[in-house]
């Protein structure tokens, strides 16, 4: 019987470390193909740095050696947006792409100029709260999403909200009267600034129009989720209103896709496009 355990506990250990060694060698080939993906995405133009690449699906061998693979997810960070004042600093989104089920080349061997045939992309063009900022020329602004109606939290992932396209929360200061926000010297939400200004929360709506993001203000925000409420004069409600609203020019999405919906991500905002069956090139992300 000791003779018996032995060779039972010696026929178990040797198949772990081959399921192991298999498995690593299924990794390490996904690695690489990643690296390679990534590398060839940052081929396109506008890409300044080598994306994120994760790619879906396992055992990936088995994917890699029919060049038939499950999916991949791309970010690519620290793309220029247009549109922003030189004075303001460079505006920088993050573009994005989920691709379901595609054929390409085998091995995981991608190259810039390769097609991938896939069966769908969802895309989206992120902005942080501090390129808003740059764009609504509100240097101070932050971003949140509320719970719905009727759900007192703070809003956001904790809370199971993760976007929503109304009620949005833009919080920020603007001068009173409200002007075009264009003196990078004397912005009103610095503490050098000794004119009047209010630091007021609204409540924005998010849309797209021609391909564009449209923000609009639709009222003061009072709660219940954290909030600013300045006094502002009634007669200047409207223009400090204005002050957080406005069409950006419009912004590249991975592949050339035209933003269909504009939505709020946690504390940013971003444009989101799906498209169906398509043939894309990593270099033209």
């Amino acid at each position: 019987m000791p003779g018996i355990r032995k060779v039972l506990v010696i026929a178990v250990t040797v198949s772990i470390l081959a399921v192991g060694a298999v498995l690593a060698v299924d990794v390490g080939a996904a690695i690489r193909s990643e690296h390679r993906l990534s590398r060839s995405l940052a081929e396109s133009p506008r890409v300044p740095f080598d994306p994120e690449v994760t790619l879906a699906g396992f055992p990936f061998l088995t994917q890699a050696g029919k060049g038939d693979y499950a999916g991949a997810t791309i970010a690519a960070r620290g793309v220029v947006l247009p549109g922003c004042e030189p004075a303001r600093g460079i505006c920088r989104g993050e573009l994005g792409a989920v691709l379901g089920r595609f054929q390409g080349p085998t091995r995981g061997d991608f190259g810039a100029s390769d097609v991938l045939h896939t069966s769908s992309i969802s895309a989206y063009t992120r902005l942080d709260a501090v390129t808003l900022a740059r764009y609504l020329r509100i240097t101070d602004l932050t971003v949140s999403t509320p719970a719905p109606d009727g759900k007192v939290g703070g809003g956001g992932p904790q809370d199971g909200v993760v976007s929503r396209s109304e009620g949005v929360v833009f919080t920020g200061t603007v001068a009173l009267p409200p002007d075009d926000g264009l003196d990078a010297d004397d912005p009103p939400s610095a503490s050098a600034y000794t004119g009047p200004k209010v630091r007021v929360s609204v409540a924005v709506d998010l849309s797209v129009t021609e391909g564009s993001l449209e923000i609009r203000a639709t009222d003061f925000y009072t709660g219940p989720e954290r909030h600013v409420d300045d006094a502002v004069p009634e007669d200047m409600r409207a223009a400090v209103l204005d002050r957080f609203s406005m069409v950006l020019p419009r912004l590249p999405m991975a592949w050339g896709l035209e933003a269909q919906r504009a939505e709020s991500f946690g504390g940013d905002v971003q444009l989101v496009s799906d498209s169906g069956v398509v043939d894309v090139r990593p270099d033209r992300f």
